[in-house]
């Protein structure tokens, strides 16, 4: 059985000083550490974000754990701390090309193992679409974008070009949480990964749902990462809340959410073979894909084992839910 994960990480393994080549600060850039072989990931006021191995950055060393772990393919794209929407728009346009640039070598030279999804300067509609175009023109087979640019949900108008743009060129999008709400008011025991994540996805998919943006482009391509958070979970609630509020609800004259069923992509990390059950009884089983969030400790580090040892399962279904779902939404071949 093929295994293709849908939701990896990689980056460079160097870069410019971005603060000196834009001229201000709020860049990540990288510091070696001999003594352990891993590479420091530090904001340039010398705060440390992250500390990486070699399989965050060497795509051999990926190779390797593919290898060990029987997985044939997988789905790479950056780290979602290096989108830079904050920065200004044609300096992320720059750091955009830089990253895709990077990706698109990495695809070509491990074309059997690497599939690359591309980074856009999402802060500025137009400059996205253009790089979203040279994506496409490079052989990148997707992009991954934020659940929120800035100040504003994935709903707004300003975003309608940008949809219209990835629906006619048939590139797929990959939404992964990013600055999750509230990180400020809960930075104990870790919650905004384990809390703020789940409600991040949560919220892209429902700004989404309520504001038509799957009525007005129904032939575009869109998975949410982690399971799309947890918004299966309380569907319920919100489907309620759309009964009961519609006035501050359905402000765009939407279908029930339950009809949103098939309409997008999650994978399927959930860490809970009970969880997973669920997830695709309520998504559908077409639509949920085999991720792991490599080679992050939060993610499936067992690379699909829960999936692969399901009790649950068919063969049928653990076919689509490794491979074939992937390939249907990356518009690719076995």
């Amino acid at each position: 059985m093929q295994k293709i994960d849908m939701h990896a990480h990689i980056m460079p393994d160097s870069w410019p000083m971005l603060h000196e080549k834009y001229g201000y600060k709020g860049f990540i850039h990288l510091e070696d550490e001999p003594e352990t072989g891993a590479k420091k990931m530090m904001r340039d006021d010398g705060v440390f974000f992250r500390r990486v191995q070699k399989n965050c950055y060497d795509p051999q060393a990926i190779i390797e754990d593919l290898d060990k772990n029987n997985v044939n393919k997988m789905v790479l794209c950056t780290i979602p701390v290096l989108f830079n929407y904050w920065a200004k728009s044609i300096d992320t346009y720059d750091w955009s090309i830089y990253l895709n640039d990077h990706m698109t070598s990495v695809q070509e030279s491990n074309k059997d193992r690497f599939i690359g999804l591309g980074t856009l300067p999402m802060q500025d509609v137009d400059l996205a679409i253009k790089e979203l175009e040279r994506c496409k023109s490079i052989g990148l087979h997707g992009v991954e974008i934020g659940s929120h640019v800035l100040d504003k949900n994935l709903d707004d108008p300003s975003f309608f070009p940008f949809w219209e743009a990835a629906q006619d060129l048939h590139m797929p999008i990959f939404i992964h949480p990013w600055e999750m709400m509230g990180m400020e008011d809960m930075k104990k025991y870790w919650l905004p990964w384990l809390v703020g994540m789940p409600a991040e996805t949560c919220r892209a998919i429902c700004s989404m749902m309520f504001g038509g943006i799957f009525d007005k482009f129904p032939k575009l391509k869109i998975m949410f990462a982690h399971g799309g958070g947890s918004f299966a979970f309380t569907l319920g609630r919100i489907s309620h809340g759309w009964h009961c509020r519609p006035d501050l609800v359905n402000l765009n004259g939407v279908s029930d959410p339950y009809d949103y069923k098939g309409k997008f992509w999650v994978d399927g990390i959930t860490h809970d073979s009970k969880a997973l059950r669920y997830l695709i009884d309520t998504i559908g089983i077409d639509k949920v894909a085999y991720g792991t969030d490599y080679p992050f400790p939060l993610g499936d580090l067992e690379h699909g084992k829960f999936i692969e040892n399901h009790p649950n399962l068919s063969q049928q279904e653990k076919e689509k839910l490794l491979y074939q779902n992937a390939l249907n939404f990356l518009g690719l071949q076995s």
